[in-house]
């Protein structure tokens, strides 16, 4: 395995060399499981991509790399939303990957495993990729107490959930890499799933994660405000009271959990917007949180401060 991973450094070292040579961002794709997919499905059949950035069926899951043209260090695995029935990031890593590589963070986009394996293999392949990217720090240029997870919607879900399950049991396989901390240092969650209870839960996201009958426990075990420590992460939080498709008081309730954790956690939430990114410029203040989220990343070292000229 260590040959493999030397090749497979050395190849995306050549990409990036490649990428900067020609004036272009040129992803390279990472298998978060080289040594072979824990519980894969014998009757696996090919990934489905709808041309537009959304995959499903997805049963080798990757890491796309989005290296910024001047990294600073910092990492984010992105977990896009899709109800854990697809990842639906965007074209060439969608709108939240252009604004974080402006910012100099080298972007992770993370395809992970849905509605076919159900809990845990999306767990699993979060906290895979943080301790992944964590352990290749001094390859990928970054550092590695600067690895945050960025999640949307049920990707939001599955952030929160490796930054409040990252010593569980459930998300270790057996694999050396399991030794690797899959804690991230920080989560940005933007419109997230937080809860599998009713009545706030997203009834989609829940089926297709836990199943069509689960019981009382599986509920409580993966709602993520439910397991919030002292040790779970700072987080910046997104959400806005229009949204009706994951209620709003999934964040409340992750807010509230924080607070009684002593966890440090901002969180902003709008008026206006329905279910998404919130970046639309014609929802007015709501798309301005990148600005917002920005600042708290500089205010906590995870960019770079500005400089001031007197």
């Amino acid at each position: 395995m260590g040959s493999k991973v030397r090749k497979v450094g050395f190849w995306f070292a050549a990409c990036l060399g490649l990428a900067a040579a020609n004036g272009r961002a040129e992803p390279a794709v990472v298998a978060l499981w080289p040594e072979g997919v824990p519980g894969l499905k014998l009757d696996a059949t090919p990934e489905k991509d709808d041309g537009a950035g959304r995959f499903s069926n997805i049963h080798h899951p990757t890491l796309t790399v989005y290296a910024p043209s001047r990294p600073n260090g910092t990492a984010i695995v992105l977990a896009a939303g899709g109800s854990y029935v697809r990842v639906a990031v965007g074209l060439k890593g969608g709108e939240i990957t252009e604004w974080l590589n402006r910012l100099g963070v080298t972007v992770f986009v993370l395809k992970y495993r849905n509605a076919e394996y159900g809990h845990p293999a999306p767990l699993r392949d979060a906290l895979r990729a943080v301790r992944l990217v964590r352990s290749r720090a001094t390859e990928f240029g970054l550092q590695p107490d600067r690895v945050g997870m960025l999640g949307g919607s049920a990707g939001g879900h599955l952030a929160a959930s490796a930054g409040t399950l990252f010593d569980s049991d459930d998300g270790k396989t057996g694999a050396p890499l399991d030794q690797i901390s899959g804690r991230p240092d920080f989560l940005i969650l933007i419109f997230p799933v937080i809860t599998m209870q009713d009545p706030s839960v997203h009834a989609l996201s829940r089926r297709s994660l836990l199943g069509e009958h689960p019981t009382d426990e599986m509920k409580h075990r993966l709602s993520v405000d439910e397991h919030v420590t002292n040790r779970t992460p700072p987080a910046f939080l997104v959400h806005s009271s229009e949204d009706t498709t994951v209620p709003v008081e999934n964040s409340l309730l992750f807010y509230q959990a924080m607070r009684r954790a002593k966890a440090p956690i901002e969180m902003h939430l709008y008026p206006r917007g329905p279910h998404g990114s919130g970046l639309a410029p014609e929802l007015g203040p709501t798309a301005e949180w990148p600005r917002h989220c920005e600042s708290w990343m500089r205010f906590n070292g995870w960019l770079p401060a500005v400089e001031r000229r007197p």
